[in-house]
């Protein structure tokens, strides 16, 4: 049952309405001006920046063009504030969607949106939960026009964690031209990015009304929106204004995992990565939005477990990356998270030990307090962590992989791994074979073309 006072707000405000959106140039940047409101009395006019574009390129493309993705990430940003009522109708005003946009966008909210309802414990499969409706009818034909995208350019999003800083290294090794886009720049992003030669970046600066946060103040619902899912229509929408033909991100086989399930449906915190909104993503892209721009992760057909072992080739990246979400915006790591402990734990095998403890700043593993943590990414608890970190058959992979380079290094296992060696490793003699079979997977459910595949292939020595 859904509690009392989610159902007080859905009551109180039945409506949410993406009102418009509104575009104007500031200095050499394009900025975006979204209208949301929530019937009766809450309004919210968030902004997006995109510095340094174009302006001719910008002026080429035309009115429609522009208006056209504007609406679309006016769309995608509408989540993070109707969430603070949950309420039961959504009108677009803003521009037109036809049967199967309306199917697709709310597909998304009831996938993408898992997490925040497990959370809030919102009962997101009752009948007529949402209704999404626009009032404006679709054009007979929508045709994106006088936008040629060039054939040979990439465009890397760059989040200043070891993934994205794998993608830009292999792509830089084979001669690709490529500039990453960065939203909200942390000091990883722009360091990885000026190391990988990218000497003129996309910056785009989100923000984030106020008067949402003094919602969330006030006790106003609040959780995890599909943020990958964001960057997806970021991505297209800055290919298309700046000419870029593929969109890179960095998504893994292991976002695939779940971490819980709720009122019969899996609970994921990395829908947005997964396979499935890649594959919606790309068939709405280019439907709607560009036919000339493709969509795709780079890193899909690997595990996290993989791409920590290639990552661990370059020593370069290592006092720069940073997956922190604690604290990324000072370039460094709380130590207490998951994220931290996945993100050590998927390193450890495959570097010295002075190496890994130095760009976390201290043994992760010698840390007792810890165990409870590895527990819960082993999967032994209600559910995974809300992070994007392994799955619980790679984490115990390298958990054993840990104790075995420690061992060989003769080096006295730190408490976690003796706690992994006493208590876990008995319960899984087959781990051995499991190793090689991880270490070695592939899989070709992904969208990457021939050449980008190839070029994955030739690291993993496939």
């Amino acid at each position: 049952m859904t509690p009392p006072r989610v159902e007080q707000l859905r009551e109180k405000y039945p409506r949410f309405t993406y009102d418009s959106f509104v575009m104007e140039r500031f200095s050499e940047a394009l900025r975006f001006r979204f209208h949301f409101t929530i019937e009766p009395d809450i309004a919210f006019a968030p902004e997006t920046t995109i510095a340094a574009v174009d302006w001719n390129r910008i002026s080429a493309l035309g009115t429609d063009v522009l208006d056209l993705l504007v609406f679309h990430l006016g769309l995608i940003e509408m989540l993070s504030y109707w969430k603070a009522t949950c309420s039961p109708e959504i009108l677009v005003r803003a521009g037109s969607l036809d049967a199967q946009q309306i199917a697709w966008w709310t597909d998304l909210l009831l996938h993408g949106m898992r997490e925040f309802f497990y959370v809030n414990q919102i009962d997101f499969i009752q009948p007529d939960f949402v209704c999404l409706s626009a009032s404006a009818s679709p054009a007979r034909e929508r045709k994106l026009t006088g936008c040629s995208l060039p054939p040979d350019r990439d465009l890397v999003l760059m989040s200043g964690g070891k993934d994205s800083a794998l993608s830009v290294q292999l792509l830089r090794e084979v001669g690709k031209e490529f500039h990453c886009l960065l939203l909200n720049p942390t000091p990883a992003a722009q360091a990885i990015t000026a190391q990988a030669g990218d000497q003129a970046p996309i910056i785009v600066q989100r923000t984030i009304d106020p008067r949402l946060l003094a919602l969330n103040q006030a006790g106003y619902l609040n959780g995890h929106t599909p943020f990958s899912a964001y960057l997806a229509m970021l991505g297209i929408t800055c290919a298309v204004l700046c000419g870029y033909r593929r969109v890179i991100v960095a998504n893994e086989r292991s976002a695939d995992e779940g971490n819980v399930e709720f009122l019969g449906n899996e609970v994921n915190h990395q829908y947005s990565k997964t396979l499935r909104f890649e594959s919606a993503f790309r068939w709405y892209s280019e439907t709607y939005l560009s036919q000339e721009a493709q969509y795709f992760s780079l890193l899909r057909p690997l595990y996290e477990v993989q791409i920590a072992r290639l990552f661990a080739r370059y020593p370069q990246y290592f006092r720069s990356f940073a997956s922190c979400n604690k604290k990324q915006r000072e370039g460094s790591w709380c130590k207490q998270c998951s994220k931290c402990l996945s993100t050590f734990t998927l390193l450890y095998p495959f570097l010295p030990a002075e190496d890994v403890t130095r760009i976390f700043g201290e043994d992760l593993f010698e840390r007792a307090e810890a165990i409870p943590m590895i527990r819960e990414l082993l999967g032994f608890v209600e559910h995974k962590p809300f992070e994007c970190v392994g799955t619980r058959e790679e984490m115990l992979v390298a958990l054993y992989l840990g104790i075995q380079q420690a061992k060989a290094c003769y080096r006295t296992l730190p408490a976690v791994l003796r706690y992994v060696e006493a208590d876990i490793v008995p319960q899984h003699p087959d781990l051995p074979q499991r190793v090689r079979s991880i270490l070695c997977a592939w899989s070709d459910q992904h969208h990457l073309p021939i050449e980008y595949a190839d070029l994955l292939k030739k690291h993993l020595e496939l």
